[in-house]
C-alpha cells in the first residue's frame, strides 16, 4: 500500500529529471541539459527520493553523484515506463487519426461476386496498418451484431423499410442489373432478352430468404408486378449452389449480375428487360459513430463503386 501510494504522489517529470541526472551524474550538468537551475532540480530529485522512501544516489559531494543498487533498478524501470508511455500515446494518435487499428466487416457469400473484393482491395492498398476482420454470415444476424456493436459495418442488398430505422445509416454503392439464369437446354435460352412475363410458368430456385433478403424480397416484387407469384422449387444459401441447381435441370433464377464471375458452365445468363430489375447494393452502419476507420472505409466503398 505504502508502494502505491508513493506512485500516486510521482509526477512524470519527476522520472525524466531522475533519467538526466543518473545518466549525467552530475547535477549541473543535468540542470543545464534540462535547461532549469540546479537547486530546483536538486529539490526535485530529493523529492522523489522522500516519496519513494529510498536512497537513489551516494552523495560524494554536491556536484558528484553515484547510483546505489535502488537507482539503477528504478533507472530501468522508470525508462521503461516512459518508453511505454510514449508507445501508447503515439498508438492511441494513430488510432484516433485512423493510421492503426481494425475494421469488423459483415457480408453474404454473394457480395463476394461484385465491387467488395475491389473495395477491400483498395482500402488495404491505402491502409495496410488497418485490420480487416471479415464476418461471413446472414444479414438478419449481421443487423443484430450491428446493433450489439460487435460488427462496425455491414454489405447488404438493400431491404425495404431499413432507411426508417433511426438507429442506422445507409450509403447506395450501386445498383446492379437482374439477370435470368437458365439451363443452357432451356427454350428460352434462344432469346437474347427476357422480360419477367417469360418466367410465369418456370420453376424458380430462389436465393434463401433468411441470408439475402433484400435480394429474395426484389425478386418476388418483380414478379408480383408481372402479376405472377412465383413458383420456387427449392431455395439455397450460396449463389454458387443456385448456378449447379440450374444447370441440373431443377429451375431457373434470376440473380445480380456479378453472378457472372462464377463462371458456371451448364447455364446461361439473360439481360431482362425494364428499368426496374435492378439491385441495390447497400452499406450499412450505426449512426452517429465517430471512428475514422470507418469514415475512410466508407469513403473507398464509395469512391471503388462508383469507377
Amino acid at each position: 500500500m505504502d508502494a502505491l501510494k508513493a506512485i500516486g504522489a510521482i509526477e512524470l517529470y519527476h522520472l525524466r529529471y531522475f533519467i538526466v541526472v543518473a545518466e549525467e551524474l552530475n547535477i549541473n550538468r543535468a540542470a543545464e541539459k534540462l535547461q532549469m537551475a540546479q537547486p530546483p532540480l536538486s529539490q526535485q530529485i530529493q523529492m522523489l527520493e522522500k516519496r519513494l522512501d529510498v536512497k537513489l544516489f551516494d552523495r560524494k559531494n554536491n556536484r558528484i553523484l553515484q547510483l546505489t543498487q535502488a537507482g539503477a533498478t528504478f533507472l530501468v524501470e522508470a525508462r521503461s515506463m516512459l518508453a511505454n508511455l510514449e508507445r501508447a500515446a503515439i498508438k492511441t494518435q494513430q488510432i484516433d487519426r485512423g493510421k492503426i487499428g481494425h475494421l469488423t466487416i459483415g457480408f453474404t457469400s454473394a457480395m463476394m461476386n461484385g465491387v467488395l473484393p475491389n473495395i477491400l482491395l483498395n482500402f488495404r492498398h491505402k491502409y495496410p496498418e488497418i485490420e480487416l476482420i471479415l464476418k461471413e454470415e446472414n444479414s438478419f444476424f449481421h443487423l443484430q451484431k450491428l446493433r450489439d456493436r460487435t460488427i462496425d459495418t455491414i454489405f447488404t442488398y438493400r431491404e425495404s423499410g431499413l432507411e426508417k430505422e433511426r438507429d442506422l445509416a445507409e450509403l447506395i454503392l450501386c445498383q446492379e442489373s437482374l439477370m435470368a439464369i437458365l439451363p443452357e437446354r432451356h427454350p428460352l435460352a434462344s432469346k437474347l432478352t427476357l422480360t419477367i412475363s417469360d418466367l410465369k410458368n418456370e420453376e424458380f430456385i430462389m436465393p434463401d430468404r433468411a441470408i439475402v433478403p433484400g435480394l429474395s424480397a426484389q425478386i418476388y416484387k418483380l414478379c408480383l408486378q408481372a402479376e405472377f407469384t412465383p413458383k420456387v422449387a427449392q431455395s439455397a444459401i450460396f449463389m454458387v449452389t443456385i448456378l449447379g441447381l440450374v444447370a441440373g435441370g431443377i429451375g431457373i433464377s434470376i440473380l445480380p449480375s456479378s453472378v457472372r464471375n462464377l463462371h458456371r458452365t451448364g447455364v446461361v445468363y439473360r439481360p431482362i428487360r425494364g428499368e426496374i430489375a435492378t439491385s441495390q447494393l447497400t452499406i450499412v452502419w450505426r449512426c452517429h459513430e465517430s471512428s475514422k476507420i470507418l469514415e475512410q472505409f466508407l469513403e473507398i466503398a464509395q469512391a471503388t463503386a462508383m469507377n
